[in-house]
């Protein structure tokens, strides 16, 4: 098969043809895939920006819509045939080893679940059935976006109607976690980011107020659209330790919630002032928006469609496997949402 390959870190990512793959072992799945998202844990590993890399050289990703080709022993979640997800966050069935891939004769690792290359071989606990009806591209968002974004702002945060939300960094898991918020009734929901065109789009998508982070000084204007209160909740889905201060800082005191998603390359830490936290204030991160792949994901289907919600309006962008690197490029620059890549798209309409 051909697969993109992190060789070394701080270095584009190659294409290669003829990568082997191994036999099954109990517990894997052998798939097809359809179509790979690519996200920022992907970028800070190829970036460097996430300290030494034991594991080099490797496979990459970790959401996806695929066919099920084969399973190994034990295997009794899915069948061949089978349209399914893949995602990083553990589910129901067997945890398997990562596959050990080959390529002129050298190994290439892999962990439990990777996305960019024409097949792949996955634990059975990374793989869940996609719901009826929904299209692999949209799929692919199920993998990690939404069960993260989503997850943020129905699991790990408990929105009554009438509260003040913020959600900062509207990229593709900012984005959903501010379509799921506004399904709860929010009273202001307010978006927050350096780029103009996303604020534009947050607004298009539930957005009731929005701030310029780069032109602004974000905690006055908070102060200002709340009248002094700030807010109930925080969501931070820029991953940078000035905006996790920045959500801390932005909810109220006595019950006022901050939740982040992603965290600051390594060595970065964050400063907070704990006479807030006497006062409080509450901090916590998430762990892929504390989703169970296995129910979860039908509930955020089902959401979406009793709340029209437009995720096709998060796929703004497709690029084939060969060009991976400017997928990661465009997404560090903030030129897209969610890049996607389309590496077997016929998947889509095989029924068998």
């Amino acid at each position: 098969m051909k697969a993109a390959v992190l060789f070394e870190t701080g270095q584009p990512l190659k294409v290669v043809d003829d990568v082997e793959l191994p036999a099954l072992q109990k517990g894997q799945v052998e798939v097809e895939i359809a179509y790979s998202g690519v996200c920022h844990s992907q970028l800070m590993e190829v970036r460097g920006k996430r300290g030494e890399d034991r594991f080099l050289p490797h496979l990459l990703g970790h959401e996806a819509t695929a066919i099920v080709r084969k399973c190994g022993a034990g295997v009794t979640k899915v069948a061949p045939g089978d349209k399914v997800i893949l995602g990083w966050i553990r589910g129901e069935g067997l945890e398997a080893p990562g596959a050990i891939y080959s390529w002129n004769s050298k190994p290439l690792n892999s962990g439990g679940v990777t996305t960019f290359s024409q097949k792949s071989i996955v634990s059975e606990n990374r793989v869940t059935p996609l719901p009826k009806g929904l299209s692999m591209k949209l799929g692919v968002l199920y993998g990690c976006a939404i069960p993260t974004g989503a997850g943020l702002a129905i699991n790990e945060v408990n929105i009554k109607p009438g509260d003040t939300v913020i959600v900062i960094g509207i990229g593709g898991i900012g984005a959903l976690s501010l379509m799921y918020a506004s399904c709860q009734s929010p009273g202001k929901l307010i978006a927050i980011d350096t780029l103009q065109d996303k604020l534009d789009f947050a607004k298009t998508i539930g957005a009731t107020h929005t701030i310029l982070a780069s032109g602004s000084t974000p905690l006055d204007e908070i102060q200002s659209i709340t009248e002094g209160q700030l807010a109930d909740i925080a969501i931070d889905a820029a991953g940078k330790s000035n905006t996790i201060e920045l959500a801390f800082n932005a909810v109220k005191r006595k019950g006022g919630l901050c939740v982040f998603a992603s965290h600051p390359e390594i060595g970065e830490q964050i400063s907070l002032d704990p006479f807030e936290l006497i006062n409080g204030k509450q901090i916590r991160g998430s762990w892929g928006g504390a989703t169970k792949p296995d129910s979860h994901i039908p509930l955020f289907h089902q959401m979406s469609l009793k709340h029209d919600l437009p995720l096709n309006k998060m796929v703004s962008k497709e690029y084939t496997l060969e060009n991976v690197n400017s997928a990661l490029d465009d997404l560090e620059m903030g030129r897209v949402m969610r890049p996607i890549l389309s590496i077997n798209p016929e998947l889509e309409n095989n029924d068998q």
